[in-house]
């Protein structure tokens, strides 16, 4: 019955949240569900399990999604983003409206804006060059995604997304893990992508095929708003709360802050904080912890907070009301991260089950090792869920010391374990009940039968691909 139980909370969970219920009612209502089922304590595990590991996840994370959502906020209401799509647009023009769109979403989502806030900047622009170029428009939702939601948010070492934040205090890493093997997804991720669409737009111009019709898009839907703040770290909502800039920076200085993200994060990982002494750390007073448990969230908090120094410096002028700006960004960063920890809160009541150990057992029981066990876990959650940070919260949450145990007796690089748990997350979360995939075919005013085989080609078929690759790479060679 216990195990019946998970599966029914599993199935009410995905179900209504696909219908836009609030994840957090939803999420502790399925826990108790599960709890039920298995005959333990209700009220015990809603207090003590869920709300302990949601608060958790919250005190972990919480610097993350509100200096990650405020950092977007200013780079949209400076100029700065339009500033670098625009950029990318008049470089490579309508000839390659796909790679415009596919880099401008790439750098700027590499540097630390929410992709969310790349959605709203680039789907515009994309669309005016996508009809100059003759594109067709059902294949925007996919180029905006390859460059948002890939290879940038998953693969490339360094990056500052959440998803890559995530596994660090359970392996004891920073965001550069295994950089190498990032290096070859991202490449994987990219390559594929982008022959994928090229032979999609060449197939269409062959047929005669353009733009098409245009159709308004919807940002202001309910639904599309629960959807989308379980999905990533800032809440579209707060898109439009406040004036943006008149004017657009030049591009050298609109890419200034995320250059110091990336450099600040790189020096910070890297050079800093080892050099420095944390051994205060261990003391009870400081939660007995250890700098490779917390120093890879101090160094994205860092850098964030650097690129947000930077850029609230050189754009003070062109920001028409600051405080609203700065209100907004940090609003923004609220309901998603209580969404995500509300998930966190329900697999921690599954995972205290007794009848989680037989999912345990099968899980690392998987035929390949520990890299596809959890590659498996953590994918399958992140569908479920419809979260890639929720997902492989929940996975690692139930099953990560026991890959740092294996890893320990094996002696299995922990680096590898982080980059084939950030990869997993990105590749079966972007099913069609996820909030980015929604809230972006919504923006581009696409639908799914337009447009959702092209994303699934970009986002989830290539990303297998390059998960495979590395697992493979991993296997023979491990961590480099």
């Amino acid at each position: 019955m216990g195990l019946f139980g998970i599966l029914v909370a599993l199935a009410v969970l995905m179900a209504l949240a696909f219908r836009g219920w609030t994840i957090l009612l939803l999420a502790p209502f399925a826990a108790l569900v599960a709890a039920a089922f298995s005959g333990e304590p209700l009220l015990a595990h809603w207090t003590q399990t869920f709300m302990g590991a949601a608060a958790g996840f919250v005190a972990q994370f919480f610097p993350l999604f509100l200096l990650g959502a405020l950092f977007g906020k200013l780079m949209d209401d400076s100029g700065s983003v339009n500033a670098i799509a625009a950029f990318m647009t008049k470089t490579l023009g309508p000839k390659r409206a796909i790679l415009a769109v596919v880099l401008a979403g790439a750098l700027v989502t590499y540097g630390g804006v929410s992709l969310f806030v790349a959605f709203f900047v680039i789907a515009p622009m994309g669309q005016a060059l996508f009809r100059a170029g003759a594109v067709p428009k059902r294949l925007l939702p996919a180029a905006i995604a390859l460059g948002t939601s890939t290879f940038t948010m998953s693969a490339l070492p360094g990056t500052p997304a959440i998803q890559n934040a995530i596994p660090m205090p359970f392996f004891g890493t920073t965001a550069f893990a295994a950089p190498g093997l990032g290096i070859i997804a991202s490449v994987v991720m990219f390559g594929f992508g982008m022959w994928w669409l090229t032979h999609r737009s060449r197939r269409a111009a062959a047929a005669g095929e353009g733009y098409g019709e245009s159709t308004a898009p919807v940002s202001d839907d309910v639904t599309v708003r629960e959807l989308a703040t379980t999905a990533r770290e800032f809440d579209p909502k707060e898109i439009d709360a406040s004036p943006k800039a008149a004017s657009v920076p030049p591009f050298g200085l609109a890419v200034l802050p995320l250059v110091v993200v990336v450099v600040t994060n790189l020096l910070m990982a890297q050079l800093i904080l080892p050099r420095l002494d944390f051994a205060f750390l261990a003391e009870p007073g400081w939660g007995g912890t250890s700098l490779g448990a917390v120093g890879g969230v101090w160094a994205v908090a860092v850098a964030l907070l650097s690129g947000i120094i930077v850029l609230v410096a050189t754009a003070f002028a062109r920001l028409p009301k600051i405080r609203d700006t700065i209100d907004a960004g940090a609003n923004a960063s609220v309901l998603p991260i209580m969404s995500v920890a509300s998930l966190v809160g329900f697999g921690a009541v599954v995972a205290a089950l007794p009848a989680f150990e037989l999912v345990k057992a099968w899980v690392l029981g998987i035929e390949g090792g520990p890299l596809v066990s959890l590659a498996v876990a953590t994918n399958i959650l992140a569908a479920l869920t419809g979260s890639a940070s929720g997902g492989m919260t929940i996975a690692l949450e139930a099953l990560g010391p026991t890959f740092m145990d294996i890893a320990a007796t094996t002696g299995f690089d922990p680096s590898v374990l982080h980059r084939v748990a950030v990869i997993s997350s990105g590749t079966l979360d972007s099913l069609p009940h996820n909030g980015a995939v929604v809230t972006m075919l919504a923006v581009c005013g696409c639908t799914h039968k337009e447009s959702y085989l092209d994303v699934v080609m970009a986002a989830v078929v290539g990303a297998l691909l390059a998960l495979i690759v590395v697992i493979v790479l991993a296997s023979l060679f491990g961590s480099f």
